[in-house]
């Protein structure tokens, strides 16, 4: 897999100073390059607690996105996956420890508690007071004697920098950390696994399937999972962590493993505010990337019980553009629209043939989604079948309150409808589409000429004409034949969806930024909608 690296042996480096060129001043590291990679705050006078975490690089922003005033102190980095060595351990230790003494926040993996542990004693021997506590958040394997340390890792950087920012003593922070760990739990899930640098991936989850309980290294998950929504997926998760949800208030960290969009993050959020499983979690900080498996596509939640001593310590706001902060879970706040955007309801009717009719055409439609979808991949986004579709199944639900029975009002209709619904420069089209037919229709004319009324209000909004590549291509001659019946119609509409294929140019819409190679050979997704609409109809009439 191609990466925006430049070399396998230089990413880690290279990405750490990436950092400290945009943090505007606010890091430094020590000059231990390649084997000592040490970020520090700048700022650090030693007259406090000093906090360092770290680990293998590839969970970014963990851990070197969080140091800063109210987090960590220092950020010991390895390479990707790996344990940072003795000595650099060491070295951010004695750089940033003063008399009020060190926590060192390890996460469970063997490598880490060796080199921390090993370095702390080094230190000790220095005359430092350095204490170390061990995150083991990681629910997925519970019969295994020593659990990972996972994103939960996180609520202890924030509650152990708060504290120690209002000057609390080593003991009393060593305490509340190792309070926080011993409530917290997290688990993953993932639709992939992670690509490391200069490796194979490896394809272990297959299409249609997702991992539970995966580790943040790429480890195998406890079990695979048929992926059906995010919903479920989201209530999997919280189906874990409900045996660890006690009594009262919980906050939850929503962690992007890296590859998840933050669409798909929303999407997740949204099932978590709602899941029925997620009743004691009353805050959540995210959702965001904050504890990654570099470009995992997945997510994972970590709870903690808060109480009015460690929920304001996670509140404390910081000035760290990683940490999304802490936020409360509340009800989806609606307004009703403005005067003016709420559209006059028409008079409902109903007309067996006219629905007949409609629901034939969303049927159509529908059938075609991925079809649709495909070829306007070739020129596109490849969402035509998809937008489409959706106003389909809209039209579908709203024929109760149409009035079928009435033509005039109908056509207007369908436009108020499918300027609600369908979204993009397709649904507004369309929407002039039906308005004009309608007034068309109010004026006198009979359906056909108002039909191609319509057809001349978007040429005129929309400045596409036939020849232009879009699906006034097959609606304009299909309109044109339709005096003379369905069948000819169908033929003119398939005639010229067809002869879009042999248009190397498109000079509307999307596909006009399109080069010429990838739309000779396809028709415009658009006119084969239309060319299928109206052989669909053909058919069944």
């Amino acid at each position: 897999m191609t990466q925006f690296i430049n070399a396998k042996q230089t990413l880690v480096t290279d990405a750490i100073d990436g950092l400290l060129a945009t943090s505007g001043g606010a890091l430094t590291r020590l000059d231990g390059y390649p084997h000592i990679k040490v970020v520090c705050r700048a700022d650090w006078d030693k007259s406090q607690v000093a906090l360092i975490s770290g680990g293998g690089s590839g969970h970014e922003p963990a851990h070197a996105g969080f140091v800063g005033k109210g987090m960590l102190t220092a950020a010991v980095c390895g390479e990707v996956f790996a344990s940072p060595s003795v000595d650099a351990v060491l070295a951010g230790i004695l750089a940033v420890t003063g008399p009020a003494g060190c926590l060192l926040i390890v996460k469970n993996y063997t490598g880490d508690r060796l080199n921390y542990g090993l370095a702390a004693e080094r230190a000790r021997a220095f005359g430092l007071d350095v204490s170390m506590v061990v995150v083991d958040d990681d629910i997925a394997l519970p019969d295994l004697p020593q659990a990972r340390g996972v994103a939960g890792t996180l609520f202890v950087h924030k509650i152990a920098g708060a504290m120690a920012e209002d000057g609390a003593d080593l003991a009393s922070i060593t305490d509340a950390a190792n309070t926080a760990i011993s409530h917290m739990a997290s688990i993953g899930t993932s639709l992939d696994t992670c690509t490391v640098p200069g490796s194979a991936k490896e394809d272990r989850i297959a299409p249609g399937m997702a991992e539970l309980g995966l580790g943040i290294h790429g480890e195998a998950g406890v079990q695979q999972v048929a992926f059906t929504d995010a919903a479920h997926a989201m209530d999997l998760v919280l189906e874990k962590l409900a045996r660890h949800m006690g009594e009262g208030a919980h906050v939850a960290i929503l962690n992007n493993l890296g590859g998840t969009t933050p669409l798909e993050m929303s999407i997740l959020a949204q099932a978590l505010a709602t899941s029925d499983k997620a009743k004691g979690i009353k805050h959540v900080i995210g959702p965001a990337p904050m504890m990654t498996s570099l470009d995992m596509h997945g997510f994972s939640v970590s709870i903690l019980p808060v109480d009015d001593t460690t929920l304001p310590y996670l509140t404390r706001a910081v000035d760290l553009p990683a940490w999304p902060g802490v936020t409360d879970i509340t009800q989806v706040s609606v307004r009703p629209l403005p005067d003016g955007l709420s559209p006059i309801q028409p008079v409902p009717s109903d007309k067996p043939e006219t629905r007949a009719l409609i629901e034939k055409c969303c049927d159509l439609l529908l059938a075609a989604e991925g079809d649709l979808n495909t070829l306007d991949a070739k020129s596109g986004d490849g969402d035509t079948g998809s937008t489409l579709a959706t106003a389909s199944r809209a039209l579908k639900g709203s024929l109760d309150r149409l009035p079928l029975a009435d033509p005039t009002q109908l056509f207007r209709a369908v436009g108020n409808e499918l300027s609600q619904t369908m979204g993009g420069s397709s649904g507004v089209i369309l929407a002039i589409f039906f308005g004009a037919t309608g007034d068309a229709c109010a004026n006198g004319k009979p359906t056909t000429k108002a039909l191609l009324t319509g057809l001349k209000r978007i040429t005129e909004v929309g400045g596409a004409t036939k020849g232009d590549r879009t699906m006034i291509d097959a609606l304009e001659p299909a309109l044109h034949a339709l005096p003379d019946g369905l069948d000819a119609a169908a033929k003119a509409a398939r005639a010229g969806a067809d002869a879009t294929a042999q248009m190397g140019r498109a000079n509307a819409g999307r596909a006009s930024y399109v080069p010429s190679e990838n739309l000779i050979g396809h028709n415009d997704p658009g006119a084969e909608a239309v060319a299928r609409l109206f052989e669909g109809l053909a058919k069944h009439t």
